[in-house]
């Protein structure tokens, strides 16, 4: 494991277990990333998963692995859409894995699910077949990967996303 972050400005140990923390591992070399939220995500503990985003937007795929987040409120949401679109625009990927109830029916009504690529576990996501070649916007079975014109969409972020942006929330095994 590459690091784990934790709140910034937790302090002194209280006897409680740790509300969220964020593990970063490399992936098939330094291609790609795969980040790890745990707890719940709110206004109050987004910093660190920002933080891990940034410090890792030069990999060619970040992956987000959900398995271990209890709760994702707008503040999560909202980072996350901005960090899929930063990774577009530097011709890169983010794509989410491994959501579980409550959190994916926050991304299924505000209709995020149709702009990420979405993946059962970080296994499938990391043997997902479909690379992206970026000078024609097309997975390499032929189908449109969504372009990067798409945005990031969704609700708050000002974008015109929307169904047809990204990947249209079709399961990894089918074309887009």
């Amino acid at each position: 494991m590459d690091g784990v972050e934790g709140t910034p400005g937790s302090g002194p140990p209280t006897g409680r277990p740790e509300r969220f923390r964020v593990d970063v591992r490399p992936a098939w070399g330094r291609e790609t990333v795969v980040v790890a939220p745990f707890g719940e995500l709110d206004h109050d503990t987004v910093e660190p998963l920002g933080t891990a985003l940034e410090k890792h937007a030069d990999a060619a795929r970040i992956v987000v692995d959900c398995a271990g987040l209890d709760f994702c409120d707008s503040t999560g949401l909202n980072l996350l859409l901005r960090a899929r679109a930063r990774a577009r625009d530097a011709g890169a990927e983010l794509d989410l894995a491994g959501l579980r109830p409550p959190v994916d029916r926050m991304f299924e009504i505000t209709g995020a699910l149709r702009v990420f690529r979405v993946y059962a576990d970080v296994g499938e996501a990391l043997t997902d077949d479909r690379t992206t070649d970026r000078t024609t916007d097309r997975t390499t079975d032929g189908s449109t990967d969504g372009g990067a014109g798409g945005g990031a969409g969704g609700p708050g972020d000002g974008s015109a996303g929307g169904p047809g942006a990204g990947t249209g929330g079709a399961p990894p095994g089918d074309p887009v």
